[in-house]
């Protein structure tokens, strides 16, 4: 299916979908969507008092989550029924269940609204693309190799995929404008060849083009830093190591580092070590080591409240999300939630 034309309609921040228009007679309301990937529920956490307001409910094993632009709708991946479900933000009734083309993982959406990237981990993989107006899947991107996480650049203008075995390369970058591939890299060292991508974090330049990738690596305790448009490794941080007997239980699933992102206002760098059940802080640009705070078991991936304030850790093993006060590195709550919370992000819900 040919692919219309779209262009890029603004910078959207690292893992936080903002309103981008008012939305007449309805009240807006900042919350933290918390996927658990052993249940069927998903959980609405508000941002300002960090209670949950409001539950999804039957979206089983549901992995990936985004949001639209303008608040209207949520989206899940369900790795049991093989759909991207559609969820209303103010009813959070399911919608729309659309058939993707294998077992999904993790999902991106664009700063427009219009399509969502969906990563497909059963072989042979690949990006099914689906359109959120027409409530298809519409188009399906090669990239020859399991996907786990898909990332549309801050940008708009790339959506990049992570990715396990591939021979050619484990970060596969596709234009947004055309669905074509645009470049693909081994992980930055040779020694990390084979293995596959895990979470990706970015930052922009001044003009809101995209700046650095920093990527977490299968077996790698830490990440590394990709100069985006040279594809040339940076740097590299490894995390605190803690003596074993201190380290949170196994099994790390070959991710001893898993879940990273930039805070809204481009300040600083978060990321989750399962091994030391703790999520460490490092400033930017400049990568200084700004300290650690303890959280619940297997920290598995954060996000940001939109004002910079909080983080929140996704715990996979304690299922609970720990609420992290970024002025002060202090957790100041902990949140039950349910089986085996993962992914999770930031959105501004018309509600």
């Amino acid at each position: 299916m040919n692919k219309p034309a779209i262009r890029a309609t603004g910078l959207t921040g690292i893992l936080l979908v903002s309103a981008s228009i008012a939305i007449d007679a309805m009240a807006q309301q900042a919350v933290i969507v918390q996927t658990n990937s052993r249940d069927d529920v998903v959980h609405l956490i508000d941002a300002g008092s960090h209670e949950i307001v409001g539950r999804i409910e039957g979206i089983p094993v549901n992995h990936g989550a985004a949001a639209a632009p303008d608040g209207s709708e949520l989206y899940f991946s369900s790795e049991a029924k093989f759909t991207l479900d559609v969820i209303d933000a103010a009813s959070l009734a399911i919608t729309a269940e659309i058939p993707l083309s294998g077992r999904p993982n993790n999902i991106s959406i664009g700063p427009d609204g219009r399509y969502v990237y969906v990563g497909i981990m059963q072989e042979p993989g690949g990006i099914d693309v689906i359109d959120t107006r027409a409530r298809e899947n519409v188009h399906h991107i090669d990239t020859g190799s399991r996907v786990h996480n898909t990332y549309v650049t801050p940008d708009g203008a790339y959506v990049v995929a992570g990715t396990f075995g591939s021979p050619e390369g484990n970060l596969d970058v596709f234009s947004t404008a055309t669905w074509e591939r645009a470049f693909q890299i081994y992980p930055p060292t040779s020694s990390d060849a084979m293995e596959g991508i895990r979470p990706i974090a970015f930052d922009t330049h001044p003009d809101g083009t995209t700046r650095n990738m920093y990527v977490q690596i299968s077996n790698v305790h830490g990440f590394s830093v990709v100069d985006f448009y040279s594809h040339v490794e940076i740097g590299r941080v490894i995390l605190p190591s803690v003596p074993e007997e201190e380290r949170d239980p196994p099994p790390y699933n070959s991710a001893p580092a898993h879940g990273i992102g930039v805070a809204p206002d481009q300040q600083t760098i978060w990321v989750c070590s399962r091994w030391n059940g703790t999520v460490y802080a490092y400033s930017l640009p400049d990568m200084a080591f700004l300290g650690g705070v303890k959280v619940g078991s297997h920290p598995d991936w954060l996000s940001f409240s939109p004002d910079s304030r909080f983080v929140y850790a996704a715990n996979g093993a304690s299922d609970d999300v720990s609420v992290i006060e970024i002025a002060t590195l202090q957790e100041v709550a902990r949140i039950p939630v349910g089986s085996a919370p993962k992914r999770n992000i930031s959105a501004v819900l018309a509600r």
